[in-house]
């Protein structure tokens, strides 16, 4: 039995102001970007969606009858939720370098990305064989979570999986591992995908780590606050 699911990256905030580190209305024109990019949407059985108020204005913007998903939620952001990247940075500098590169850490005292990479895992492992065209509108994080997990690769390339608006992320479980497609909902035609992915292929699981990670070449201060707020562009 396969699982079929579609994660669709929700755009973010309203781009005409300083970026929020938490969840915010989307502004005019990412709602009729939304809008514009439904029509390339493939027709689902069925939808889900993350409880922010941005993947519900998404879902809306698509015609989509989309049930709110817990599990699906954003990374929790504690203490830093509602300030913008540059506030964090300059304040808290030790901090914030250290929730880029350690999975493991949350120097605001919310969840760390290992254990949104483990809850993202546990939503897939819990979905029932025969699952199909289902659509996940959700946060750019989660769907790096759901990449980290399907492609079997370290929690520490987290922040390396570039995951810009509408990203159209394609994931089928067959035969033991999840195939994965990259693609974009595109307001001018059916979304375009990339080559067949396999979690079970070590060799192409590092290859599509590789070319999605930003230009920078890893160097994760000067694409931190890009690859963040790649969802709000």
């Amino acid at each position: 039995m396969t699982i079929n699911l579609t994660f669709l990256c929700a755009p973010g905030g309203d781009p005409t102001l300083d970026p929020l580190l938490g969840d915010a209305p989307l502004s005019r024109r990412s709602l009729n970007m939304v809008g514009a990019a439904g029509a390339a949407l493939a027709p689902r059985g069925s939808a889900v969606r993350a409880p922010s108020l941005r993947c519900s204005q998404t879902a809306d913007a698509l015609g989509l009858v989309a049930v709110s998903e817990p599990e699906l939620r954003d990374l929790d952001l504690g203490t830093w939720r509602g300030r913008t990247v540059d506030d964090v940075a300059v304040t808290d500098p030790d901090g914030f370098t250290a929730w880029l590169t350690d999975p493991d850490a949350a120097p605001h005292d919310g969840e760390s990305v290992r254990r949104l990479c483990h809850r993202t895992a546990d939503w897939l492992s819990s979905m029932a064989p025969g699952t199909s065209h289902t659509v996940a509108i959700t946060e750019a994080a989660v769907i790096r979570a759901a990449l980290i997990h399907a492609l079997a690769v370290p929690a520490r390339a987290f922040w390396h999986l570039a995951v810009p608006p509408l990203s159209a992320v394609s994931l089928t479980w067959r035969d033991g591992c999840w195939d994965v497609r990259l693609g974009y909902l595109s307001p001018q035609g059916a979304p375009a995908l990339v080559p067949l992915l396999r979690s079970g292929t070590p060799a192409r699981a590092q290859s599509a780590q590789s070319a999605s990670a930003h230009p920078s070449g890893g160097k994760r201060s000067s694409f931190s606050r890009e690859t963040i707020f790649a969802s709000s562009r």
